[in-house]
């Protein structure tokens, strides 16, 4: 198995790439100036590209989407709430900041496939299942990967789950930019984060990882549930 990660970007949000069988990969949520990053790593790597997997439309999560699945002539996957994101034409004020600021290729993928949530993606030698988790946009995604038992780094865990901006270590993702709900984020916090199983590893956006055990014992917008 294979996973690292690095912040891209001017808001440092989380680009990770993973492999489980140490040749073919997917990237989740490169941002805003990752695509050189990615390519490196796969190179250094020898790994091929099989997808790009999204966890939500905000331009500092998928500034170099269009640019890495293209290079490499794979799909992206992004909930079908979310898609209008990619249209510069309906870009919020502080959105089409950072795209015009940093010279982001703001257009959708060539290959871009809508989900719902309840999907299940094959690729880098595994199955992720998407769950839908709005809140902090409508089109929030949990990209879930079990970790079979000889890939697992500590017997505690059992899957990795990215979680974009719905949950960090010790906090929630904002829910005051356009398309957000708080409402519907305690929904989900409630209803989806908190039906993980404590053996699952959590990949965030922003920031370090954490686990959903910890999350449950010390997050005080999960622990008020």
């Amino acid at each position: 198995m294979f996973l690292t990660s690095f912040p891209a970007g001017p808001l440092q949000a989380n680009c990770y790439v993973w492999s489980a069988d140490d040749a073919h990969a997917v990237v989740v949520d490169p941002g805003v100036n990752a695509a050189d990053g990615v390519h490196g790593i796969l190179t250094e790597q020898g790994l091929t590209l099989d997808a790009v997997l999204l966890t939500h439309g905000h331009p500092d999560h998928v500034g170099a989407a269009a640019d890495v699945a293209d290079r490499h002539g794979v799909p992206a996957y992004l909930h079908a709430a979310d898609a209008p994101m990619l249209d510069p034409a309906t870009l919020p004020d502080w959105a089409r900041e950072i795209v015009e600021r940093f010279g982001v290729n703001h257009t959708a993928p060539a290959d871009l496939r809508l989900l719902a949530g309840g999907e299940t993606v094959d690729a880098a030698g595994a199955r992720f299942t998407t769950v839908a988790a709005p809140g902090h946009t409508p089109g929030s995604l949990l990209w879930r990967v079990e970790l079979p038992e000889r890939f697992a780094q500590a017997p505690e865990l059992t899957e990795l789950v990215f979680t974009g901006d719905v949950v960090f270590a010790g906090a929630i993702g904002r829910t005051d930019l356009p398309g957000g709900d708080h409402a519907t984020m305690l929904t989900t916090l409630a209803d989806v984060v908190l039906a993980l199983p404590d053996t699952a590893a959590l990949l965030p956006g922003h920031g370090p990882e954490t686990t959903l055990a910890h999350e449950r014992a010390t997050n005080p917008f999960l622990r008020s549930h």
